[in-house]
């Protein structure tokens, strides 16, 4: 009885994830939602479901083939049960999806962008997609018959085809594969008046593929699409250390191209023969066949999207814009940290700063050394070009590249040689351990004494991703913090462990140890009747020992609150387990990706940010690095970001006991709240330098030589116009 009780606040991980599919695809209907941007929403879904399957089915998938199936931990559910509870919640997010394409295509119609109906064609349209068929696409399909005669042939994973059943007198029965989506643009845009026409290729090659197929009758026809098994291991390949691992993974990324099919996508239904027909040769259940009429690779509405935009004149279908702002003249971040710690919040603030700095202790005679861990990069990298200019400048400059970054293999490989090539030490991690965490050291000799600079953030060291993700990036010079991070890079280069630190925190051993500790400390003030509280603001939960201090903290009176964008496998406001516990997961415009831990307030207030997520993957199998914040001035900016956000009436969706999720509303009279945009607001002076300050009193010059930064804020703006701007998005939502 009592584990049942317990396993009634957790929820399955597979399922928390569609919940989190769910909340994305609700934006592609969101009236609030620009028309352009709702595209982009129903595109990310899709995206999001490949990566499901290929990294999560297609795990439980081959969790089926072994003989020792073990449960999950936290629900205690086998593969297969997992794979059965998941197949009617991928059908169910599928039928929303087509729903709601449809009804943004109707919409499109509206504003002047029509797709294409080549079963509603005019006689003049007719004639001209025929030509343009014959044309440019006839000429460069490659056609393969499946009979006796002809193998099945090899389907690349997310690829789309076309495929028909075919009749010829002299030969009989066989069936035709037509490749379509990796040899052309997926969508082709007409001008017919003051209407644009977009076409999807694939269904233009469906409705003129008799042409392809002349000496035969199609007898049957469907587009359709594979999405393969993408979970690979590497184990075997580093335990052979007389192979260097780029090699490894190389070959590894080969398989990866051929493992086993895990879905089978249809537009529209396909006809029974041909279902049968790929599901025998593929190996793909029936339950995993999905008929769809939205596209079947929605990669394409980033495109109908991007082609609005450039089209101009359509302002009110997409997000007003917003880009990061930058520092002002004359702001110099490897001078400033020198003067007090810095916080730069992403998509916020730009990243230029954080390579600037860079570049400048590259060029620094009195810098000795650069360490950085590197796990998502651009495939442009300007950080990574810094490092290697530091390193042509005669500096020592380890990086440590994961290459086991999923999806970011192949960058990471191409990366990994260009810094070898430029004569830095480039290391790979550990056997056992990716290296996840995002941590930054300068080391410089002057007189005589080494000095440190460190950068710890909850963010990959990419560009892009920083003007879409919302992370933090704490920027240090003190000397403690240093050398807990400088024995960090020791220990990785030894292929050890870190067991010791003070301030820093560094998974495995010192990560959810510390975190739990403050969960104690709350508790413990709990239970003699003080105040106490804390707040989580991560990517994803299912540890289960965290899940059960948090139950316990709930029990012990303690309110929990918890922002949660994806996975979270616990339940709230569970009666006697969990009820003082509140979880809202916030999807908007950016994506939430930083991490913050706050235990109390006030002045007993500790707080944290990381690299880690609260997934047993993160607290027991990856190297995280997160940092306390003791500046107290940043640790009251981290609090009021998380306030900020358990005030978000726009963008915030809150758990219910039964693990649904509702959307949250403004209370009768007041304005809603979108704390991403009300965010540009906040930081507006987050550029500060030391000389625009107020002159402080003698005691607090003092204070902040030893490290304290003065609180408050500037009352004079470095950017005057981000104020009304701040003012027009944040209310944006009225309208």
């Amino acid at each position: 009885m009592e584990k049942q009780k317990s396993e009634s606040i957790f929820i399955n991980r597979e399922l928390s994830w569609l919940d989190f599919d769910s909340r994305v695809l609700a934006l592609a209907k969101e009236k609030n939602v620009p028309l352009g941007e709702r595209l982009k929403f129903a595109a990310i879904f899709g995206s999001n479901m490949d990566e499901f399957f290929m990294v999560r089915v297609g795990s439980l998938y081959d969790q089926t083939l072994l003989k020792n199936n073990k449960p999950d931990v936290v629900t205690h559910m086998t593969a297969s049960e997992q794979i059965a509870a998941i197949t009617p919640r991928v059908a169910e997010l599928q039928a929303k999806c087509d729903k709601y394409f449809q009804h943004l295509v109707g919409q499109l119609a509206d504003a002047g962008y029509k797709k294409v109906d080549f079963a509603k064609l005019s006689k003049q349209q007719e004639h001209f997609w025929k030509t343009y068929f014959h044309r440019e696409l006839l000429p460069l399909l490659s056609p393969q018959i499946v009979d006796s005669r002809h193998p099945f042939p090899f389907l690349n994973n997310k690829d789309i085809y076309y495929i028909a059943q075919l009749y010829n007198k002299g030969d009989g029965v066989s069936f035709g594969i037509v490749p379509v989506s990796n040899r052309f643009e997926r969508v082709l845009f007409i001008k017919d008046g003051e209407t644009t026409c977009f076409a999807f290729i694939e269904e233009l090659v469906a409705h003129y593929a008799a042409a392809i197929f002349n000496t035969s009758t199609i007898q049957k026809q469907c587009l359709f699409r594979v999405t393969r098994n993408a979970d690979i291991t590497v184990d075997e390949g580093m335990m052979d250390h007389d192979i260097d691992f780029r090699d490894v993974m190389s070959e590894l990324l080969k398989k990866r191209r051929k493992l086993a099919a895990v879905r089978l996508q249809f537009w529209p239904e396909a006809p029974q023969e041909i279902a049968k027909f790929l599901r025998d040769k593929l190996v793909v259940p029936a339950s995993r066949c999905y008929a769809q009429t939205s596209p079947l690779d929605t990669g394409c509405l980033f495109k109908l999207a991007g082609r609005i935009a450039n089209d101009g004149g359509h302002g009110e279908m997409f997000y007003p814009v917003a880009r990061p702002m930058q520092a002002p003249a004359g702001y110099d971040l490897y001078t400033e940290v020198r003067k007090h710690d810095v916080l730069l919040a992403y998509p916020y603030q730009s990243i230029r700063p954080f390579i600037r700095m860079l570049l400048r202790a590259g060029a620094d005679p009195n810098v000795v050394s650069i360490k950085m861990t590197l796990y998502r990069m651009a495939s442009d990298s300007q950080i990574v070009s810094a490092l290697i200019n530091a390193a042509e400048n005669g500096k020592e400059v380890v990086a440590m590249v994961e290459l086991r970054a999923r999806f970011d293999e192949q960058n990471n490989i191409d990366w990994s040689k260009q810094l070898q090539d430029a004569g830095c030490t480039v290391l790979y991690g550990f056997d056992d351990y990716k290296v996840h965490s995002k941590l930054t050291l300068i080391t410089s000799r002057v007189d005589g004494k080494y000095h440190y600079l460190t950068q710890i953030g909850t963010g990959n060291y990419n560009e892009k991703t920083s003007e879409l993700y919302t992370d933090l990036s704490f920027i240090t010079t003190r000397q403690s913090i240093g050398e807990e991070a400088n024995a960090v890079f020791n220990n990785m280069a030894l292929q050890r462990l870190t067991s010791e630190a003070d301030t820093m925190l560094v998974a495995p051993l010192r990560f959810k140890t510390v975190l739990l500790e403050e969960m104690d400390r709350q508790i413990a003030l709990a239970m003699q009747g003080k105040p106490a509280s804390i707040i989580l603001k991560n990517n994803s939960i299912n540890d289960p020992q965290i899940i059960a201090k948090i139950s316990e903290a709930s029990c012990a009176g303690v309110r929990v609150d918890m922002i949660v964008r994806g996975i979270c496998c616990v339940r709230a406001g569970v009666p006697g387990r969990t009820e003082n516990v509140h979880i809202r997961s916030i999807v908007g415009r950016y994506l939430e990706h930083s991490r913050i831990y706050c235990f109390g307030s006030g002045d007993n207030m500790r707080i944290y940010i990381a690299s880690g997520d609260f997934l047993t993957r993160n607290t027991e199998r990856r190297v995280e690095v997160g940092v306390r914040v003791d500046d107290p001035a940043i640790a009251k900016k981290l609090r009021g970001i998380l306030d900020l956000q358990l005030r978000d009436t726009v963008n915030a969706r809150e758990m219910q006991p039964d693990g649904s999720y509702t959307k949250v509303k403004p209370a009768p009279g007041q304005p809603p709240v979108d704390s991403q945009m009300a965010m540009f607001g906040y930081f507006k002076d987050g550029f500060v330098m030391e000389q625009d300050k107020p002159k402080p009193a003698a005691a607090k010059v003092v204070a902040k030589k030893a490290g304290t930064k003065p609180g408050g804020r500037q009352t004079s703006s470095l950017r005057p116009a981000r104020t009304g701007l701040w003012q027009n998005l944040f209310g944006r939502s009225k309208k």
